[in-house]
Order: C-alpha cells, then sequence, then structure tokens
C-alpha cells in the first residue's frame, strides 16, 4: 500500500475497489448455491471437517485468485476462527462459507463474505447471501447499502420493545464463555422483546444494520465474524462496543452491535 496517496485518491480507489470485490463475492457465492440443497452426513468430527473444507476450497478457489489480483500486496486471513489484531498493513478477511455447518444441513442462513482490512480498521466490506441474492456493502466514510440501497439501523429506543440477538460459543470454547454467553441469554430473556439464538454472526449484524432487529452481542468472537458486521453497522448508524460499553478492538473479549437507542440498555443488561 502506498503511503504516498491522498485521502481523496485512497477514497476513489475503495470504491472501485468495493465493486470488483463484489463481483467476485458474488461469483463464489453463486458456486456454493450450486452445491446447496441436499442435507450432508458425517459420522464423526473428521468427516464433518471434510465437508466443511469441501465448501470453503469451492469459494476460496474463485476468491483467492481474484482478490490477489485486486490487492497483490495483502496479507489474506481465511481462518473463521482467528482473532485478535492483525499485523501491520492491508488484509484480506475472508470467510468463504460463513455458516458453513448451515449450508452443510440445507439450511438457509449461510454468506460468502470478504473484507479489506488497513491498519486494523476496516475499509470496505461485501456480505453476499448466495440464495436470497442478497448482498450488502460497506465502505468507510461512504455508507453502508443492501443491493445499493441505503442501510439505517432501527429507531426502537426501549430495549423491551427490541429484538436482539447472538450466536452460541464456538465448538471447544472455553467454559467460562459458554456460561457467560448463557447467563447473558437468560439476562436478554427478561429485559428484550424477543431474543434470536443462532449462528452465523455475520447475518445478525447484517440485519442490525438494515434496522430489521436492534442488537446483537457476542463473547470471544472471531475476526472473520465480527469486521464485516462491525462496518456496516457503523456506517448504518450503529454503534460498535464491547460488552461493557468500551471501544471495541478485534482484541476484545466482547462484542456489541445496536441501534444507538437501545444501546445503553443492551450494556446495562450484559454487565449483570
Amino acid at each position: 500500500m502506498s503511503e504516498t496517496l491522498r485521502t481523496a485518491d485512497v477514497a476513489v480507489s475503495d470504491a472501485d475497489l468495493l465493486d470488483r470485490t463484489v463481483t467476485a463475492v458474488r461469483e463464489a457465492g453463486s458456486a456454493l448455491r450450486e452445491r446447496f440443497g441436499e442435507v450432508v452426513g458425517y459420522r464423526s468430527r473428521e468427516e464433518l471437517m471434510r465437508a466443511l473444507a469441501v465448501n470453503d476450497d469451492t469459494a476460496l478457489d474463485i476468491l483467492r485468485p481474484s482478490l490477489t489480483r485486486l490487492r497483490p500486496d495483502a496479507g489474506w486471513v481465511e481462518d473463521e476462527l482467528d482473532g485478535g489484531a492483525l499485523p501491520p498493513g492491508e488484509w484480506w478477511v475472508v470467510d468463504p462459507a460463513e455458516g458453513n455447518v448451515n449450508h452443510l444441513h440445507a439450511l438457509p442462513e449461510w454468506a460468502v463474505t470478504a473484507t479489506l482490512v488497513r491498519e486494523n480498521q476496516p475499509v470496505l466490506t461485501v456480505v453476499h447471501l448466495p440464495l436470497t441474492g442478497e448482498t450488502c456493502t460497506a465502505l468507510a466514510g461512504g455508507g453502508a447499502h443492501l443491493d445499493g440501497r441505503p442501510l439505517h439501523v432501527s429507531r426502537t429506543a426501549d430495549l423491551g420493545l427490541g429484538i436482539v440477538a447472538t450466536s452460541q460459543a464456538r465448538p471447544d470454547e472455553d467454559e467460562a464463555v459458554v456460561r457467560r454467553v448463557g447467563s447473558s441469554i437468560t439476562a436478554m430473556l427478561f429485559d428484550a422483546l424477543v431474543v434470536r439464538t443462532a449462528v452465523p454472526a455475520t447475518l445478525h449484524l447484517v440485519n442490525v444494520a438494515a434496522g430489521r432487529i436492534d442488537a446483537f452481542w457476542q463473547f470471544a468472537g472471531a475476526r472473520a465474524d465480527l469486521l464485516p458486521g462491525a462496518l456496516l453497522v457503523t456506517e448504518a448508524g450503529g454503534r460498535i462496543s464491547d460488552a461493557e460499553g468500551r471501544p471495541w478492538t478485534p482484541q476484545s473479549g466482547s462484542f456489541l452491535a445496536a441501534a444507538p437507542g437501545v444501546h445503553a440498555g443492551a450494556v446495562a443488561t450484559l454487565s449483570r
């Protein structure tokens, strides 16, 4: 990445890059859609991992060369369970089959995502839902959009009237995190109107950005789960923090995305 580019030049370049990223992500989504429809059986963790890898590789065979051509010097992150800060520079953070287990079970909640991170800040993201054909995009400073239409978080101002959502802990998660997930769901069941629990995280965050639900929280989240949605929600006017209301970074141990009117209430509930 050239350090001599002016801010305006970077913005124009990123806008063009976003359009080209959309093309690559949609192509990968089409390849996964062709594989969708039958429940894929497995009898062991090893068989499950092999089936997941086939889906990942189907999308990566398209995404890796396409995105590498767009940014040859950018690093590459494709492990959806990785967390923490990235080294300096530009990085592609890709989840080739977000909600891969759902895909294997012929469930519709899955997507393909690609996010460009620059100096640990997401600058553009694409989330494509192949079954509906919807494509959500966000550009830092340029807003969030669904198929070209601007996205806005909800105007709900009372958590008691809100729909909230979370994802379960990852497989083999630390027991303390699992118990914290459970206690947070219980707390939200008392304070929110409706609580949704499902994977993947990114689709909940799309719904927060679109104003369909009012808040999403997660503990010990991974970069590929949270970075796309963090940019979408921020650019749609939402608030991002950790569960205690502090600024969120990829190193944080918790994550909260909410409409401004329910953010404080969600923090209070999750901090009990």
